[in-house]
């Protein structure tokens, strides 16, 4: 079995160190506040990749590292914090010690700026203009160039228990804009976790890795298409249209293909599959397709 550093351990990482766990891999969460009783099997490194002495001790003996950091806040500092100054840290400890294991760099399909509509995939443009998403972007680029073992995980919109946004607005029956569609991409948060075990399953069996794969679910329906179905789900009133210029923005829509080709297989591969469970879970009652 492999020894594995998940670098940051939120939500998701310390689901995919659970995970990793569990199948008998030598896992490592380095995390700024590690808990004061750790899960059976994981072990803690406490440390700040924003300040490059917390990384002094972290062992370097790795045979895959993955980086899943959020930053603190919403804003460019926040974000050069963590994709820029804490990932450049990092990378210089290992490279002191002469070492460097496969990185997993877990980004975002907003580095994407196409906003008309358009298909994207791991070969589109991707240039964005939020100061956030290009930070993101730096560090994908960092990684890419400094070694072709390196790869970029870009996931959509992420939801999931807990991750209740969209259903908390459905409720309220807000304003959604319909012509032109604003289409809508999203990942269910157990499939990230699956997409991080099946990319690393696949590289441990020595089978070549692309250096970025997208990760989002097969149906990037319109915003009016989903939160129509969640109001009826949920028998709230639907939706009201919301007025908008005729060139108005409609995000883009984004294409798993690739990662699809590889042989994974989503759990949920559309909204009504995540949505309908979660809403199952909430009610006691067993979801019917079709409501």
């Amino acid at each position: 079995m492999a020894k594995i550093l998940i670098v940051g351990c939120g939500d998701i990482g310390t689901k995919l160190a659970k995970t990793l766990v569990a199948k008998g891999h030598n896992v490592t969460g380095l995390k700024r506040h590690p808990p004061l009783t750790p899960e059976p099997g994981l072990q803690y490194h406490a440390a700040d990749i924003t300040i490059a002495a917390t990384l002094s001790d972290l062992a370097t003996d790795f045979e895959q590292v993955f980086f899943i950091l959020a930053p603190d806040g919403r804003d460019a500092v926040s974000y050069n914090a963590v994709y820029v100054d804490g990932l450049n840290n990092l990378l210089a400890h290992f490279a002191a010690s002469g070492t460097q294991p496969p990185w997993l760099l877990v980004s975002s399909s907003s580095v994407y700026g196409q906003t008309q509509g358009e298909w994207v995939d791991e070969t589109s443009i991707a240039e964005p203009t939020s100061s956030t998403s290009l930070a993101i972007r730096a560090a994908e680029q960092r990684l890419m160039l400094l070694s072709p073992a390196h790869c970029v995980l870009r996931f959509s919109g992420i939801y999931g228990p807990g991750r209740d946004y969209l259903l908390r607005s459905a409720r309220q029956t807000p304003a959604i804009q319909k012509n032109p569609p604003y289409y809508t991409n999203r990942i269910h948060e157990q499939d990230c976790i699956n997409v991080l075990v099946f990319l690393l399953e696949h590289r441990l069996a020595g089978k070549p890795l692309a250096q970025c794969y997208l990760a989002s679910d097969d149906d990037p329906a319109s915003q009016w298409e989903v939160m129509n179905w969640l109001a009826a789900t949920l028998h709230c009133p639907p939706p009201t249209i919301k007025t908008v210029a005729a060139n108005a923005e409609q995000n883009k829509r984004c294409n798993n293909e690739r990662l699809k080709a590889l042989g994974y297989r989503f759990q949920y591969p559309n909204y009504q599959a995540g949505y309908g469970e979660l809403l199952s879970v909430k009610s006691g009652l067993p979801f019917t397709r079709g409501l």
